[in-house]
């Protein structure tokens, strides 16, 4: 197969609308927290936030390690503390790793809480601006923290909207920001991750082709797997068309005249990835 380089685009006109509003609100904070998903952390960080935070106290969330390789995700929380990063690794399904954030914010901010104390002031609420792009967990992070249901929460990419805040004790108050991405995915490798996840809608993408280019980097990383999941044998120069044609053909996944229903195939490999039925994966390395 000859397989071209995707070029994933996608900038609804609320996500402009939506940097703006973020500039405004940092004026509001003692700190930035931003979910990335575990599976692909470089990926999944919005470039902007950097320069949008300056020189904002900021933590890194971890979340999803419930379907990432969980070697890679003790690999990422160190990379993140070197570079000065507060850092939580969590799964929001089971709670894990959840209590660990209220104590890791005052360990951040804990000048503040200092300043705060010198002027009488014990008490006063933090505010923490939560940012992540589309699909990440972050409204359902948000409620599991303050332990109710203020933010609308869905599996599918850009449902918050707006501004809203979340008041998690008298001492926190989460400001939760609508999903962000960058205008254009300048490595196309970038843009196959976010779509691998999910944090690109299907619809914007051939299903085929993701999926050959899904199973090609499975196979690279983590061949074993795909191996005891799928049934397949291919060898190590295996291209990912010829792989997932080789899975479609152990499933059934038959078209009249015998051919392979690769496009079957492929959607049942995405959502077999998204919902950690084949395995814990991570994509991405921080020392490539």
């Amino acid at each position: 197969m000859n397989q071209e380089p995707m070029n994933i685009q996608w900038y609804p006109g609320h996500m402009t609308k939506t940097r703006r509003q973020m500039e405004e609100d940092l004026k509001l904070v003692d700190a930035v927290c931003e979910i990335v998903d575990a599976r692909i952390p470089r990926s999944s960080r919005n470039p902007d936030i950097a320069a949008l935070c300056g020189t904002k106290p900021r933590m890194v969330i971890l979340n999803r390690i419930d379907l990432a390789d969980p070697g890679m995700v003790k690999k990422w929380a160190r990379f993140f503390a070197n570079e000065g990063l507060a850092v939580v690794a969590t799964d929001c399904k089971s709670r894990k790793g959840l209590n660990e954030f209220l104590p890791a914010i005052r360990n951040l901010l804990r000048d503040k809480l200092d300043a705060y104390a010198q002027k009488g002031q014990a008490g006063r609420a933090l505010k923490i601006m939560v940012v992540g792009i589309p699909n990440v967990g972050k409204s359902t992070f948000i409620n599991q923290i303050a332990k109710k249901k203020g933010a609308k929460a869905e599996n599918r990419p850009g449902v918050t909207r707006g501004k809203q805040w979340v008041s998690v004790d008298k001492g926190l108050l989460l400001l939760d920001t609508p999903g962000i991405l960058w205008p254009k995915f300048d490595d196309p490798e970038v843009g196959l991750h976010l779509a691998y996840t999910g944090a690109v809608k299907d619809d914007v993408i051939d299903v085929e082709t993701l999926g050959y280019s899904l199973m090609a980097m499975l196979w690279q990383r983590y061949p074993q797997v795909l191996m005891d999941r799928y049934k397949i044998t291919g060898a190590e120069s295996s291209t990912g068309d010829e792989l997932l044609m080789e899975a479609g053909r152990k499933r059934g996944f038959l078209l009249p005249g015998g051919r392979v229903d690769c496009e079957r195939m492929a959607k049942v490999l995405l959502e077999e990835f998204r919902n950690g039925k084949i395995g814990r994966f991570t994509l991405e390395d921080p020392t490539e």
